[in-house]
């Protein structure tokens, strides 16, 4: 037995080839008798290591028993086959990859760089499900289900499994934030691509933002004028279009602290993204008239400016608000900076700053200023 496993191995480590040989070492007294007939030559008893042909043990099993060596060992890995199949597999990939929209971007080629390719051979992942969808995005706000169903051909094809895992990666790469680890994190980063996951989940928080169209405007109407926080879904934005008063200014911050701290006070109207806006943000600000100046801000860290230079490029009637070198440069403390540095087009000392001070300022550190600006804003 421990002859014909030696055997098995040496096969699936060649291919199957008779042409090697394979010891035994500190052979037992029954093994030294075996490898004297199946060689027909004499090893004295107590020998430390015992070797055999592979041709001479196929011969051996046709004439004693009719069976070759490769049907005494049973079905066996061909590993040289499989390498030569995961190559052209792994080619292939890559080749498919080269027909994305996207491949041009630097982005893309980081996240193929960083993908196992032998892995997702191996395991039969649908490699073209995956270009498939990074080349629809990004969508339009899109629910999941019609997205998915539009490009796979399956409503359910990303609510789990590997195809939806190194799209998340891919997007993550394209938008320069880090992989998600929980599901709020996951739904962020599709509504970031388009894709709405689930518009009961997808939200905004505001303040002060008085508005008429149905049940929602007449929500957001007494929220603001008790300047009572309301939490929007998207779900709720899709209703029926909502009409603003004239509004000259709408704000908008990073973390709910900064609203929280405006509550119960007549301020200009603030929207709160809570990290990377939602589509229900989006929705929101794209109902607001067009000579609107949105004065958009986030934490002074990479993903925050980053952010920040998203929504400038966004929407034509976006400005900074406190998102200068100078307003970092007053800021005092913060924690380490950390990730990739980003360009700050609207201030490009700001990005200059930052990478030489080394600290990652958030924007409670400048509530005061924040408040005052919102005060002295209001209606």
């Amino acid at each position: 037995m421990r002859l014909l496993a030696a055997a098995r191995r040496s096969l699936e480590r060649t291919g199957g080839d008779l042409g090697g040989s394979v010891s035994l070492a500190a052979p037992d007294e029954a093994e030294r008798l075996v490898v004297i007939g199946v060689t027909g030559v004499y090893r004295p008893a107590g020998v430390s290591r015992v070797s055999v042909r592979l041709a001479d043990l196929d011969q051996f099993l046709r004439e004693a028993h009719g069976v070759g060596l490769t049907e005494a060992v049973g079905p066996f890995r061909d590993r040289p086959g499989d390498r030569a199949r995961e190559a052209v597999g792994r080619d292939a990939v890559v080749s498919l990859a080269a027909d994305c929209r996207h491949a041009g971007e630097a982005w893309f080629a980081s996240w193929l760089d960083s993908l196992p390719l032998t892995r997702i051979v191996r395991s039969g992942l649908p490699f073209p499900d995956v270009i498939s969808v990074l080349d629809a995005l990004p969508a339009d706000d899109e629910p999941m289900p019609v997205f998915a169903e539009r490009v796979l051909g399956d409503t359910k094809a990303l609510v789990d499994g590997p195809v939806r895992g190194l799209v998340l990666r891919a997007v993550a790469a394209w938008h320069e934030v880090g992989v998600p680890e929980r599901a709020e994190q996951e739904r962020a980063l599709w509504e970031l691509a388009g894709v709405v996951p689930d518009d009961l989940a997808s939200q905004v928080l505001v303040l002060n933002l008085p508005a008429a169209g149905g049940l929602l405007g007449s929500w957001l109407t007494s929220a603001a004028a008790a300047h009572v926080p309301l939490r929007v879904t998207l779900h709720q934005l899709r209703l029926e279009p909502l009409s603003f008063f004239a509004l000259s200014d709408v704000y908008v911050c990073e973390n709910p602290a900064v609203l929280r701290a405006a509550a119960g006070r007549a301020t200009a109207p603030l929207i709160c993204t809570e990290g990377v806006p939602s589509a229900a943000v989006h929705v929101l600000l794209s109902a607001l008239p067009p000579s609107t100046v949105i004065r958009w801000r986030n934490d002074f860290d990479w993903t925050g400016v980053r952010l920040t230079g998203a929504a400038l490029a966004r929407y034509p009637g976006a400005v900074p608000w406190r998102m200068g070198m100078a307003d970092y440069a007053a800021a005092q403390g913060g924690i380490a900076l950390a990730g990739t540095p980003a360009v700050t087009g609207w201030d490009a000392g700001l990005a200059e700053a930052m990478a030489a001070s080394g600290r990652a300022v958030m924007e409670e550190r400048l509530l005061e200023g924040l408040l005052a600006d919102l005060l002295r804003a209001a209606p």
